[in-house]
């Protein structure tokens, strides 16, 4: 099972900032079972990309089926960890599609973290709760918390990582914001002095 990919847009940041910038992927808010794989998904559900092209595919979504059914069993966190050291990753963008489902889930991405010191991770995400739950957060982790779902009554806009969705760069600009549209590693903490991270509706 190939569980790190790049999607057009980390290809696009690795040539960029010259680094092995890779995304993992579960199915986009439900599974094929109807199991929910972004809980607390909101109006972010009307524009997610991740529910769109390439991701429809039929010879691709059974992929992100595999490697969901493969996060709630104890091989996971092993399986993760080869991955990561077999294909060198500098980055991991944990969900391109999908988000944190349960505070067990993660758990072992904070543990794959751990183990992988060197890897620098972080994740777009609307779980905030399960977020500012944790006691404590490795180094090499970053949240960026999405401003589209249930729970963005949480997120304190002047000392959380947040996005924010803009119609235009001039929007965008004239807010303050970082612009990641187009390369993904300006929304972290390691590329980007601010908190407010702007993205273009697309």
């Amino acid at each position: 099972m190939n569980l790190l990919t790049q999607n057009s847009k980390l290809k696009k940041t690795s040539k960029h900032f010259a680094k092995r910038v890779f995304n993992f992927g579960i199915p986009a808010y439900k599974s094929a079972s109807g199991k929910m794989t972004c809980p607390f998904a909101d109006s972010c559900i009307k524009f997610c990309y991740a529910k769109k092209g390439a991701y429809t595919w039929s010879n691709v979504k059974p992929a992100f089926e595999r490697r969901y059914q493969l996060t709630k069993t104890d091989l996971f966190i092993d399986a993760m960890d080869a991955e990561i050291k077999k294909k060198k990753a500098d980055y991991i963008r944990v969900h391109d599609s999908g988000d944190y489902y349960s505070p067990a889930y993660l758990q072992k991405w904070l543990k794959i973290a751990e183990l992988n010191p060197a890897v620098k991770f972080y994740s777009y995400t609307n779980s905030i709760q399960f977020i500012k739950d944790l006691e404590t957060i490795p180094s090499n982790f970053d949240f960026i918390f999405s401003d589209s779902g249930k729970q963005v009554n949480l997120i304190d806009k002047t000392t959380d990582r947040h996005t924010k969705i803009f119609k235009s760069l001039e929007q965008l600009q004239e807010a303050n914001y970082t612009d990641a549209s187009n390369y993904d590693l300006y929304a972290t903490k390691w590329h980007s002095e601010t908190n407010n991270v702007g993205l273009i509706i697309h």
